[in-house]
């Protein structure tokens, strides 16, 4: 049988000044060791992307176009089939020009500094202008006068268009140059 608690005593029944007076009474305070060392100073350390330096570029490379440029038979017939697996892939949906010209520059040369070989660039389909009159698909109308810049032509050896299992005319792969 499970016993009943007893009535609590006078003592205990106390008011809380009394209680917290009795308990006071009783804490001693800790050994002091000195004084507390002083904290370290917080560094502010601002890590920024180192710039990557393009490769040197021929001049008549420079001057072809990046879907132009010659790939052995291999990749030709690799991306024909869709035999190709893109090591990294952007998507540049939802940007404005400004920001996926940016984006692209920026995944091209982190993709080049990482020695990726394929990039998978995502752009949308160019489509008729809409009912409100402007135009649809601009990042994807683009995105070749972009990659011929020369500011990103050095990283690019080569672009295609997607096979359809990669989005097809809203794609394109991206071949990179390898280091030297």
């Amino acid at each position: 049988m499970a016993r009943r608690p007893e009535p609590p005593s006078d003592a205990d029944a106390a008011p809380d000044d009394v209680l917290w007076a009795k308990v006071t009474a009783s804490v001693r305070p800790l050994r002091s060791r000195g004084p507390l060392p002083p904290e370290p100073p917080r560094l502010r350390v601002q890590v920024r992307p180192q710039p990557v330096e393009a490769p040197e570029l021929s001049r008549q490379r420079a001057a072809a176009a990046p879907e132009a440029a010659s790939l052995d038979g291999g990749w030709d017939r690799r991306i024909r089939k869709g035999n190709i697996e893109a090591e990294r892939t952007v998507d540049l949906h939802g940007h404005t020009q400004d920001e996926a010209y940016e984006a692209l520059a920026g995944a091209l040369q982190r993709a080049w500094r990482d020695d990726v070989r394929t990039l998978l660039v995502i752009t949308g389909k160019t489509r008729p202008a809409g009912k409100d009159g402007r135009p649809r698909g601009v990042i994807a109308a683009n995105f070749s006068r972009w990659a011929a810049t020369p500011a990103l032509r050095p990283f690019i050896a080569a672009i295609r268009p997607a096979h359809p299992r990669h989005g097809g005319s809203g794609a394109w792969y991206v071949i990179l140059r390898r280091k030297r």
